[in-house]
């Protein structure tokens, strides 16, 4: 199967030429995806070199002109280190554009920390107004990033990893999906986790919901699974852990409920590794899952 990244750069450049307002920013990183793209619309796809500042501020730049940017690198570069950039380029001046990340949380890990981001999506959900899409499978990513260079001139962050469900689901942009139905409790499933989570909780009377989108937070969901479920909510997301607990419990408000994050710990790891010996180290195997989820939610929900 190929990645999410993979479908990036044909998608994209799809787009250059269907909508005369879709520019694409790099800096080196993806350029090779794009050369066929740069010959055909040379005023349209800009490498601004390692330069990250540059990168969201040029973003920024089109957008004002009326364009529709689609900027990319890794999560760390393209979050972190020019998040003055994103506040105010494209946050405080109301610029839109369409911020597309690789890497992930741990997705190259002999990149060291440098090349990790699991705090991005709780780093842009201290600004207003991003909407905030993390596929599980390259399938959606495909759907996610159409939506995302649709969606006017909002602000967008569009966040590819390697890891990937065994299939997609059809996604729309917006809501949660119910995968599963039980009454123990409710899971969210955020994009990559979900084959972890429905093996987890194969077995355990427990409704499994899917978000692909996260950014708006569909409250309406969560509140419609717990009609049916006992209102205690496990949040297992590719990133920072807890980063979805304080909108799950603003969706809740009203009612008596108890909310569970699960995701990527904030302790640093220091050795490489790989994939799977960070996605076990964080508690995000299926194992682990089922223990913490299972803890939660009680042995009456085994059905």
């Amino acid at each position: 199967m190929d990645t999410m990244r993979d479908r990036f750069a044909p998608v994209v450049s799809r787009l250059l030429d269907e909508d005369p307002r879709v520019a694409v920013v790099l800096a080196e990183i993806g350029k090779d995806g794009f050369t066929e793209a740069r010959r055909r619309h040379p005023d349209r796809v800009i490498n601004v070199g390692i330069r990250e500042q540059l990168l969201v501020s040029a973003a920024s730049g089109l957008a004002l002109t009326g364009l529709r940017p689609v900027v990319h690198t890794f999560a760390s570069f393209l979050v972190e280190r020019p998040f003055e950039q994103v506040k105010l380029d494209l946050g405080h001046q109301n610029a839109g554009a369409v911020l597309v990340s690789a890497s992930a949380s741990f997705d190259w890990p002999a990149g060291g920390f440098t090349h990790m981001s699991p705090g991005d999506v709780a780093l842009l959900d201290t600004l207003d107004g991003w909407t905030v899409h993390v596929p599980g499978h390259p399938d959606e990513a495909e759907t996610l990033l159409r939506h995302a260079v649709a969606a006017g001139d909002d602000k967008v962050y569009v966040r590819l990893s390697v890891q990937a469900n065994t299939r997609g689901l059809a996604v729309d942009g917006t809501r949660f999906r119910t995968v599963r139905e039980g009454r123990a409790g409710v899971v969210v499933a955020v994009g990559p986790m979900l084959d972890a989570v429905l093996d987890a909780t194969e077995g355990l009377d427990v409704t499994v919901l899917y978000a692909s989108t996260v950014r708006p937070f569909d409250a309406a969901a969560l509140r419609r699974a717990t009609e049916t479920a006992r209102a205690d909510v496990v949040l297992v997301e590719p990133y920072l852990a807890g980063t979805s607990t304080a909108a799950a419990n603003d969706a809740l408000a009203e009612l008596p409920h108890r909310v569970l994050g699960l995701g990527v710990g904030r302790r640093e790891l220091r050795r490489y590794g790989g994939i799977d010996e960070h996605v076990a180290a964080h508690g995000l195997d299926a194992g682990a899952l089922r223990e913490r989820i299972g803890g939660f939610v009680g042995a009456g929900a085994r059905v």
